[in-house]
């Protein structure tokens, strides 16, 4: 307990130095009681009459805080004594006995008393050297220790004969919490003072009230200190005044001796001056006021000439709208080919757009691009258009096969022995699947013309029926019929109409 009160007192000593204000010491005599209710009967003329005050003293610290004008704060911490007396001494006798009783109870209580005084100065001289003081404000009260010292006799003499005596003499220290017969370890009430200050030196009468109940009693009461005093105070140090603070006229905060504006309120950041877009640089020199921008453009935003959102101090292509993640560039095309390297699948080689910037395919690798390969999937020939060369072999296999072709007469039905002329053609397009076969039918001039055009087509739908029914795909095969259009031979003699009664057939690609 003894440490707190004296961090307590280095607490005050620090904020008053720290502050800069007034440090004084204060002591002095004091009276000290307990106003106490109760509920007992008949307590008020057998008991309370033989309390009375106790004598004390108290001394510590005080500080002074000027607030203005003649109002001061009044801050304190100090060791008092309080408690009270009880003294009863009783005296009885008649013809064969006597009675004595004497009681004599100092209760002595310890506090460090914290008190927040308002102090008004009523200066008594003109250079207000002498001052009539007056201060009020609540207290804090920390226990600290107490005792209580107990004297008593009782003695009962009946004819001369003594017979009882109680004699107690016993020092009891105060025991503090909450339970019967303990004290309040901290209370808190009002004081008030009033006296004379002069020059350094304070002489001021105070008086002050507990407003806590300080005593557990193991009846029901209420118990609340009493002190009156007198005190003795000396400044140890001269208030050291502030310096006048420089005017803000426009109260925003800067000082007119910084304040580039005094009249005009501003920010700190634009000394002190307008600034509607908050850039730091005051209106008056803002060449763009409402957009906020930078001191090296005269207030303006760092320019983006290509509008590209990529200020040009930051583009590397300032005259080029671009992107943000190329520095303000275009997106870079690396081959020249027209298809930025982002839609590039290809950036390193110049292609096409329909081929995503890639070149125009070869996918048989014949060295002819898939645009130009009339045969893309197989590797030909570029005299060719890509696709392989017929061999003079197979051309001969297959007009060989055309001499071999025969019908029935008047007829679209292929004869037997047409089988095998055109089994050889099936097998030489199944082995070659880039081939692809034109069947073209023709007719002599015997009968109608209708009739001989419906003829040539027949027969070649009939070999081209063949072909697909022996594995080739009827896709690779074109059948037409010619009628007796394109004679070999003259019509006019037997052996030209046999001539001009045929079937050819040619390989292309």
């Amino acid at each position: 307990m003894a440490k707190n009160c004296f961090l307590l007192l280095l607490l005050l000593a620090a904020s008053a130095s720290f502050a800069q204000v007034k440090l004084g010491i204060l002591g002095g005599l004091q009276t000290a009681n307990i106003t106490e209710k109760n509920e007992i009967p008949g307590w008020s003329t057998s008991t309370a009459p033989y309390y009375t005050a106790k004598s004390g003293i108290h001394a510590g610290l005080t500080a002074e805080i000027p607030l203005g004008g003649r109002f001061y704060f009044q801050p304190a911490v100090l060791y008092t004594e309080k408690g009270r007396n009880f003294s009863k001494i009783l005296q009885t006798n008649n013809a064969d006995s006597f009675y004595s009783y004497n009681n004599v109870t100092s209760l002595s209580t310890k506090y460090f008393d914290i008190p927040l005084n308002l102090a008004v100065k009523l200066p008594l001289s003109r250079k207000g050297k002498t001052n009539f003081l007056l201060s009020a404000g609540p207290y804090l009260s920390l226990f600290y220790k107490g005792k209580k010292v107990i004297n008593q006799h009782d003695e009962l003499i009946v004819d001369t004969v003594v017979k009882s005596t109680i004699s107690i003499n016993a020092t009891k220290d105060l025991e503090v919490g909450k339970k019967d017969d303990s004290y309040r370890t901290f209370g808190y009430g009002v004081n008030a003072r009033a006296g004379f200050e002069i020059g350094n030196i304070t002489l001021t009468g105070f008086i002050s009230q507990g407003l806590d109940n300080l005593y557990y009693a193991a009846y029901k009461g209420t118990f609340k200190h009493r002190v009156y005093g007198a005190s003795l105070g000396i400044w140890l140090g001269e208030v050291k005044e502030p310096a006048p603070l420089p005017k803000d006229r426009d109260h925003d905060g800067l000082t007119d001796d910084k304040d580039e504006c005094p009249t005009l309120p501003g920010a700190a950041i634009s000394q002190g001056c307008p600034d509607q877009d908050a850039d730091g640089i005051a209106d008056k020199k803002d060449k763009c006021p409402a957009q906020a921008g930078t001191a090296k453009y005269q207030g303006c935003p760092v320019p983006d000439t290509d509008a590209d959102g990529v200020n040009d101090e930051a583009d590397r292509c300032p005259a080029i709208a671009g992107l943000a993640k190329y520095d303000g560039c275009p997106i870079p095309d690396t081959d020249q080919d027209g298809v930025n390297d982002e839609a590039d699948k290809c950036p390193a080689i110049a292609g096409l757009a329909k081929y995503n910037g890639c070149p125009v395919p070869d996918t048989d690798k014949d060295g002819v691009n898939d645009e130009a390969d009339k045969c893309p999937d197989v590797a030909g020939a570029a005299e060719n258009n890509g696709c392989p060369l017929i061999k003079e072999e197979m051309k001969k296999q297959v007009n060989l096969a055309a001499e071999n072709i025969f019908f029935a007469l008047n007829s679209a039905a292929l004869l037997p022995k047409s089988y095998e002329a055109l089994q050889t053609v099936a097998n030489l397009l199944k082995e070659n699947p880039a081939l692809q076969l034109v069947v073209n039918g023709y007719t002599d001039n015997t009968g109608t013309a209708a009739a001989n055009m419906s003829m040539s087509a027949r027969r070649a739908k009939a070999v081209k029926d063949y072909l697909v029914a022996n594995g080739v795909d009827a896709t690779r095969i074109t059948a037409n019929g010619f009628g007796q259009s394109n004679p070999l031979a003259d019509n006019a003699t037997a052996e030209g109409r046999t001539k001009n009664r045929r079937v050819e057939l040619k390989l292309k690609q």
